[in-house]
């Protein structure tokens, strides 16, 4: 596509889906604002110095940038410590550093969310038999299933009182699941059920895609420990890599024993030069994260009027960044990803083909044109090629970026037709 050259029928859509969610774009700047105070008061109450961005090599022993970029994460989500580093290689890396914080031989890990995430199912052993799981380490897992989309209150109650649950671990967006995404106020709900019945258990937060959509985090509510990616919200788009874990500081202590090894923990590991992008990264997040959930809102005010089943509608409360669009084939689906893709400033020129990817059961197709590699707070679109055949939009660094990328999404899938 030449210059976005769009038809004028797609752009007469456009004009109607804009005016329509301007009241929903008040009230995301709304929180971005509130988040943006937040934590520019912890880089105020932390005396945050450019001597902080300079980076450390080989032990990484007294790294003073490192250290209190991680006391401003614990600030600003309301808890006791945080580890944040470049060497999580994902979220499920630092969300499995959580869990096994948690949990030692005889106890099990209770999900509360229905299934634990396509790429965690090998750590819970759920799926393939490999070294380093639950299994091998004698820890057991048990699931509650949904009911109606939604956390069963009454089995949870029940499933958690068991005596052998010493974690419960709830996944605050949908994954790759047909449901809604919790609000840390929901999540605080689940938390006080837990210790009602379980006051010994922890409760573990896969805080992914959620960071800054709303005012308060579910540590304010409650929850023993979140964790999540860098290169998603809490990043700003400026993270080259990483992930972290906030929260009780005794249980951060032992997800860093499992990063690395017990009696070093997070007293090493050198930050080679990335303090710089993490600061600024997370100083940028409130604003970057009310740019992709605006981009979000025109996305499913826009595709409304070209028929799609969208959750959350664009008229909704937000609690994440994920927009799921239902295509119900895979045609439409493989258009609006390649559309995605084709509007993106990097690698537009390539065609996302489904994929065997790791960690997965099924091709999964992604559209990711993206300055950091996989970085889901840019604009990327991708889904597993199974039915409802449902994709999962998430990102966008700028609203003006990510109209674009939604606008030349939806006019491929016009054209396909």
């Amino acid at each position: 596509m030449q210059d976005f050259e769009f038809s004028p029928g797609l752009m007469k859509m456009a004009a109607a889906a804009e005016k329509k969610a301007a009241q929903r774009f008040a009230a995301i700047d709304e929180v971005s604002q509130h988040c943006t105070a937040r934590v520019l008061a912890a880089f105020a109450r932390h005396r945050v110095a450019d001597s902080y961005f300079a980076g450390t090599t080989g032990y990484g022993y007294d790294d003073i940038g490192r250290d209190r970029l991680e006391a401003i994460y614990a600030d600003v989500f309301g808890c006791e410590k945080a580890l944040v580093r470049h060497s999580f290689v994902n979220g499920t890396h630092a969300i499995a550093c959580a869990m096994f914080s948690a949990l030692k031989t005889g106890d099990t890990l209770l999900s509360a969310t229905g299934s634990v995430y396509d790429t965690l199912q090998s750590v819970t052993g759920v799926r393939g038999a490999l070294g380093g799981t639950f299994a091998d380490y004698g820890i057991g897992y048990r699931e509650v299933p949904l009911k109606d989309g939604a956390p069963c209150l009454q089995a949870i109650r029940e499933a958690a009182a068991k005596p052998d649950v010493k974690a419960v671990f709830i996944q605050r967006s949908r994954g790759y699941g047909d449901r809604k995404s919790l609000t840390s106020a929901e999540i605080g709900e689940l938390c006080a059920l837990v210790r009602s019945v379980n006051p010994g258990a922890c409760v573990i937060v896969d805080n992914c895609y959620g960071e800054f959509c709303e005012k308060t985090e579910p540590t304010h509510h409650g929850a023993d420990l979140i964790c999540g990616s860098l290169i998603k919200n809490p990043g700003g788009g400026l993270a080259l890599s990483g992930g972290y874990v906030a929260g009780r500081a005794d249980l951060v202590e032992k997800a860093a024993f499992r990063l690395t090894v017990p009696g070093i923990g997070g007293e090493c590991g050198a930050s080679l030069g990335q303090n710089r992008q993490m600061y600024q990264g997370f100083f940028l997040a409130p604003h970057t994260v009310a740019q992709a959930q605006k981009t979000a809102v025109f996305c499913a005010a826009l595709l409304e009027q070209m028929g799609c089943e969208l959750s959350p509608r664009w008229d909704e409360d937000r609690c994440d960044i994920i927009q799921t669009i239902r295509f119900g084939a895979p045609e439409p689906l493989l258009a609006f990803c390649r559309g995605i893709q084709a509007g993106a400033p990097v690698d537009a020129y390539a065609t996302p083909e489904p994929w065997d990817m790791p960690g997965y059961d099924c091709p999964v197709v992604m559209a990711a044109g993206a300055f950091v590699q996989g970085a889901s707070i840019e604009l990327s679109c991708d889904a597993p090629m199974r039915e409802p055949y449902i994709a999962y939009l998430q990102g966008g660094l700028t609203y003006e970026s990510g109209k674009l990328g939604i606008l030349t999404a939806a006019q491929y899938m016009l054209d396909q037709k």
